[in-house]
């Protein structure tokens, strides 16, 4: 087990050491990371870190550069023996092994030692003990190979109050819970999403984590869109203040010293995605899988896109400036390069290069999502595949040709040979001198995060204290109250709140078969409406509507599927009962694959249902067992939902983003009040959806109530009705 030593500075950073010589200049101390017995410029963490960085870039491999540019495959911590990405443990499994669970696995050691990898990708994480311990042992191993280059761990957003489909949602049982997303986005908040960022560093750091895959600041213009439950919602101006707001929190250490640009050992480096903008997705499919690949503009609002990056995540209030890193997605953005070229936005020349590189300036980290290098798969509905484009290179091809973009890092590559091999490439094409350089500016990019975030002075943590950090009653109060902040209410008459300990009726729940996040099958699930347990602790349980005094009904915003091998392409719904698409496009905007004999992607005149359409008949039915009695609807929304369906029948409606059961029970308890608005609008019908473009902000016709209420961007309710604040005054359609 690595147990790191700590020295002191009489004046400057502590460093964190296993057995790597250390050096003393001028009564100072340093590391001897390259073992020459003499300060080398990247050793001196007096000089600015852009100038160690590069020195360190000039003294590096091109095999050594080109570990720089993978990232790991998602790590388990202990990687246990039937999980996603299991591993071996001195060529067992983790069960047999006898391992510790923070050892480190075989591939990691040797990704680590062969590949030279140096950016890890946390997933499962056991607890914070196991996750400073298994930080230790990596950074050791690292620290006794050429250059001591210290290890940056990233991870997904790991603070989610609620669990959520759409992609990887990592977890980590200790970290303190807070509204994410379109959650965060309903406080209209930009000062909590800043006290947020600043908490989810400290607990990020704790873990060992200095890199955040996030925040995601797309621009939710299409509600059929999988993701969008995971933005800021629809408004531009919303979405640009809380994207600032959060990198400036994420990345600004209040103990950084004055010459360090507020970077320092409590910063975590943001990487916003996804550029230029993933919300326009043509029909709502996602561009994870090929049948979804196409960003369309028919409204022309490219701009309203670029917006959150432009005058938020790249012009921070804060001392870093902008985000260390951006994630480019893997949508063809159509016919937005003048050239004519439709391919996957990291493989475009004019969207990196021109547009971010040149245009704009953005000189940090520029990363592609994950696996758009490997050969695509033979089927149009799977997991991958995401070449867009670029179907008939080579994987060296495609990486030469994405390096020659500007782009700097490959996300889910661990395969160092088609990098090695567009390198020489690259040096019959350009010579050797030029890709050389190529290298090095990449590398220097790459290693000035991990010297800003303090890693080369001490990546080291002491166990104890990241357990007293993580999740501290502080944090969890805080992120408790932010998550009551965030619920809206729609719609009350008169029944919330619900005082004293009265008996609720809460119905179970169905969901049919359906496809997965990765493609597969999900089957029929039945599940209990609520914990009981935590029911309990503000109402007494009723098993039956007959003998409660109000029902509370929990269920999710429609669930469908744009694609399936039978029907081909299909309408996204987001209503409950079966829908055919009247009004959709006869003719889709894009289209073509090589897969595909024709380029009509229309899905008019095609039906559809949502696997949850029994959520809808969970209400119904409550309501008829209970007709003088509150019927409360929660609907935990993924997507801007219809709720025509269901509103007449209920007596109140939460719309919860992504909140605990226990922040939805302490507002029906009344023990705090409503006071989230509403980051999308939430539509009349499905015809308006099909009738909207996918790149427009606010475009489509909203949902007006029984009561004459409209369901518009920035509406919600209190207990004294409908709320008129300086948050809706300043947000506005």
């Amino acid at each position: 087990m690595a147990t790191p030593r700590f020295i002191k500075n009489p004046s400057g950073p502590v460093l964190g050491v296993t057995d790597i010589p250390v050096l003393k200049v001028d009564g100072l101390y340093f590391k001897d990371m390259e073992r020459t017995g003499s300060l080398l410029p990247y050793e001196d963490w007096r000089l600015p870190a852009k100038e160690r960085a590069r020195d360190l870039a000039s003294r590096l491999s091109v095999e050594e550069i080109a570990g720089l540019m993978m990232y790991s495959a998602h790590q388990m911590v202990p990687s246990l023996q039937g999980s996603p990405f299991a591993a071996a443990y001195r060529g067992k499994s983790f069960e047999e092994s006898g391992a510790e669970p923070w050892e480190m696995t075989d591939a990691q050691k040797k990704f680590l030692s062969e590949d030279h990898v140096r950016y890890v990708l946390a997933m499962y994480i056991q607890n914070g003990e196991i996750a400073a311990r298994w930080n230790n042992e990596m950074q050791a191993f690292c620290e006794a190979l050429p250059h001591a280059l210290p290890v940056n761990i990233s991870s997904d957003p790991r603070h989610g109050a609620s669990k959520a489909a759409a992609e990887f949602k990592s977890e980590a049982a200790d970290t303190s819970k807070w509204p994410d997303g379109m959650a965060m986005a309903a406080t209209f908040d930009p000062d909590l999403c800043r006290e947020f960022g600043r908490v989810v560093a400290q607990e990020y750091r704790a873990l060992g984590i200095a890199t955040a895959l996030g925040p995601q600041i797309d621009v939710g213009t299409e509600p059929r869109w999988m993701r969008v439950e995971d933005t800021y919602g629809v408004c531009p101006e919303l979405v640009t203040d809380m994207a600032r707001a959060y990198c400036d929190g994420l990345q600004t250490d209040p103990g950084a010293s004055s010459d360090a640009e507020g970077w320092g050992s409590d910063s975590v480096s943001a990487m916003v995605k996804h550029w230029p903008g993933g919300g326009p997705c043509e029909g709502g499919r996602d561009a994870h899988y090929p049948f979804g690949k196409f960003a369309v503009y028919p409204g022309r609002s490219l701009d309203q896109h670029l917006k959150p990056f432009l005058e938020g995540a790249f012009k921070l209030d804060g001392p870093t400036g902008k985000a260390a890193a951006v994630m480019p997605y893997y949508t063809v953005s159509w016919r937005v390069d003048p050239s004519g070229q439709n391919v996957g936005n990291s493989y475009s020349k004019y969207i990196i290069n021109d547009l971010l590189r040149e245009k704009y300036g953005y000189d940090g980290v520029v990363c592609t999502d994950w696996g758009i290098t490997q050969d695509p798969d033979d089927k149009i509905d799977s997991f991958g595949s995401r070449c867009y484009g670029c179907e008939n290179m080579t994987e060296a091809e495609r990486h030469l040709r994405i390096l020659e973009n500007g782009v700097d890092q490959f996300g889910g590559n661990n395969d160092i040979k088609p990098i090695l091999e567009a390198y020489r490439l690259g040096c019959k094409k350009y010579g050797e001198k030029a890709m050389r350089e190529r290298f090095e500016r990449s590398a220097a990019r790459l290693l000035l995060n991990s010297f800003r975030c303090g890693l080369f002075e001490n990546p080291y943590l002491d166990p104890k204290e990241s357990v007293r950090i993580l999740g501290c009653k502080e944090f969890c109060e805080a992120g408790f109250a932010a998550q009551l902040k965030s619920v809206v209410m729609v719609k009350n008459n008169g029944v919330l709140p619900v005082s004293g300990r009265k008996k609720v009726f809460i119905p179970g729940r169905t969901i049919d078969e359906r496809k997965n996040f990765f493609r597969g099958l999900n089957g029929k699930q039945s599940q209990a409406g609520a914990d009981r347990k935590k029911v309990e602790e503000f109402f007494e349980w009723a098993d039956s509507p007959k003998e409660a005094d109000f029902a509370v009904c929990f269920i999710e915003s429609p669930l469908s599927d744009g694609y399936s091998e039978e029907t081909g392409y299909r309408p996204i719904m987001l209503q409950y009962r079966p829908y055919t698409a009247m009004e959709a496009r006869k003719e889709s905007i894009a289209g073509g694959d090589f897969r595909e004999d024709f380029s009509n992607r229309s899905y008019f005149g095609k039906s559809n249902r949502a696997a949850n359409e029994k959520d809808l008949d969970l209400i119904l039915d409550t309501r008829r067992a209970m007709p003088d009695k509150p019927v409360i609807v929660v609907v935990r929304m993924h997507n801007p939902c219809v709720l025509a369906e269901f509103e007449p029948y209920a007596d109140a409606i939460l719309v919860d983003f992504g909140v605990e059961e226990k922040a939805v029970l302490t507002l029906i308890s009344g023990r705090a009040q409503p006071e989230g608005l509403l980051p999308v609008q939430l539509p009349a019908d499905m015809e308006t959806v099909e009738r909207h473009a996918e790149d427009t902000p606010l475009d489509y016709c909203p949902y007006k109530d029984s009561h004459g209420n409209v369901y518009d961007f920035g509406f919600g309710m209190n207990w004294n009705g409908v709320i008129h604040d300086e948050r809706n005054a300043k947000y506005h359609r």
